[in-house]
């Protein structure tokens, strides 16, 4: 039997017509992809469940969320021009690191995609479905699943469907009409802070850790912390990783790819930081803490009411852009698994545009059903341990890469990559500990399910040494 660790060799010149993606797309598409990703239900969200659990100490826990992702976007930025190939850190991972690593963090993608498409759908009909009742008498039980006390959250298999169905129809479409619509975005969050911060009161950040800052257990039973924050809102900030799975269909990747996420990253760090501050100062973190939409709560309480129906119409329309995002990438993540024969090979076709329609359809089934059936609250947390292992593997591999082949072409280099790269991987060590210990053990029998699938299926499967 072949080694558990052998190595993807890529060569896209020796792909079948039919397994090839169209190139379409240039930077500005692959910057507004990012910042569409990463500005979404994260910022409208969970700054309120940061708060919960850090106080205005969350403002630190945005820096260090932003500072460790902002790490592992500078590694994923030298990968991606190395190896301008479809599939993100699962590719990375198996020219690198060989095949049973690549399988462990593409199943942990799969986990991470599905689930972060899935809490979008759901936070979006959350914004969604008082709009439809006021307007349309929407039942309750048709916008919550069974573990919110409904039937079927339909709103969100709605929106999925939507999605999913303009992802088919063309990848340059999509991208364009994405672009348009995180324009809506930032201008809301634009609007959020112009209104909020002349309330900022330097009392409001007063006790700044009342938690503490490593994860603790208090006398509740709860975890809290600034790292416990930091661990939970780690989820606004990814989403940079979609445009690696773009590289395929990037015009000119040794380019595009560097500038489209190290761009979009910046962008949004700053956005977080600022909106973060204004936050916390405008409002005692107290009042909008759980909350599940705290920045419109803060526009209410500061007696703005216009101003946050503003900010909630404008998340309807301009959130699906994160479901565009990572339906988009897990879907090309799926069809590079598929391709190289650990899923099946069926999935690995593509349409007369350039775009793998079976594949889409497939994976929008899939995140439909968590979608409606799950709550907000079972399936966010849990996705930040898959984007952590993928960050702590694409480090790894920026690291054997300067030590294998440090003379090999680098359109992007990341700077000071022996401090980087080890910060990117110990500060993802120390998110995934301060993750609830619940999230801990769900991942670990996850990865377990999956290596039970990979002896049992794909490794017998693998077409080793394809690209």
């Amino acid at each position: 039997m072949s080694s558990l660790f052998r190595r993807k060799i890529v060569d896209l010149d020796a792909r079948p017509e039919g397994e090839r993606l169209a190139r379409t797309l240039s930077w500005p598409h692959l910057v507004a992809l990012g910042v569409g990703a990463i500005v979404g239900t994260g910022i409208l969200t969970l700054i309120g469940v940061g708060a919960g659990l850090a106080g205005p100490g969350v403002i630190l826990s945005f820096a260090i969320a932003g500072a460790i992702c902002a790490c592992a976007a500078l590694c994923y930025a030298e990968m991606a021009t190395m190896i301008p190939a479809s599939g993100s850190v699962y590719t990375y991972s198996y020219v690198v690191l060989g095949e049973v690593i690549a399988w462990v963090i593409g199943w942990s993608l799969i986990l991470e995609y599905s689930l972060v498409v899935s809490t979008v759908a759901v936070g979006w009909s959350g914004y969604a479905s008082p709009l439809l009742a006021a307007a349309f008498g929407f039942p309750e039980a048709l916008a919550n699943g069974p573990g919110a006390g409904g039937i079927v959250n339909l709103p969100a298999v709605v929106i999925i469907a939507v999605v999913a169905g303009l992802l088919c129809l063309g990848t340059k479409e999509s991208a364009t009409l994405n672009a348009a619509l995180v324009g809506i975005k930032i201008v809301a969050l634009a609007v959020f802070v112009a209104v909020a911060l002349p309330y900022f009161d330097g009392a409001n950040l007063k006790p700044f850790m009342p938690y503490g800052f490593p994860k603790s257990v208090g006398a509740d039973g709860a975890e809290r912390g600034v790292m416990a924050a930091a661990a939970i809102i780690f989820f606004a900030f990814y989403g940079f990783d979609a445009i690696s799975t773009a590289a395929e269909e990037t015009k000119d990747p040794g380019r595009d790819l560097a500038i489209g996420i190290v761009g979009s990253m910046v962008a949004c760090v700053a956005i977080y930081m600022l909106v973060a501050v204004t936050a916390v100062g405008a409002l005692s973190y107290a009042r909008f803490a759980g909350s599940a939409e705290p920045l419109a709560l803060i526009l209410r309480e500061i007696g703005r009411p216009g101003v946050a129906r503003f900010l909630a119409v404008s998340a309807v329309i301009a959130l699906p852009t994160v479901l565009l995002a990572f339906l988009f990438g897990q879907s090309r993540i799926f069809f590079t698994m598929a391709r190289d024969g650990l899923l099946p090979p069926s999935l690995a076709t593509v349409s007369r545009r350039g775009t793998p329609v079976r594949i889409t359809l497939a994976t929008a089934a899939v995140v439909a059903v968590i979608a409606g059936l799950l709550p907000l609250g079972e399936i966010a947390a849990l996705a930040n341990a898959g984007t952590l292992a993928a960050f702590v593997a694409v480090a790894a591999c920026v690291l054997v890469m300067r030590r294998r082949d440090p003379a090999g072409a680098r359109a992007f280099r990341t700077p000071m990559a022996w401090a980087v790269a080890p910060f990117a991987i110990g500060g993802c060590l120390y998110l995934f500990w301060s993750l609830p210990s619940s999230t801990q053990l769900y991942f670990l029998l996850w990865n377990l399910l999956g290596l039970a699938f990979y002896f049992l299926y794909a490794r017998p499967r693998a077409v080793a040494g394809r690209g």
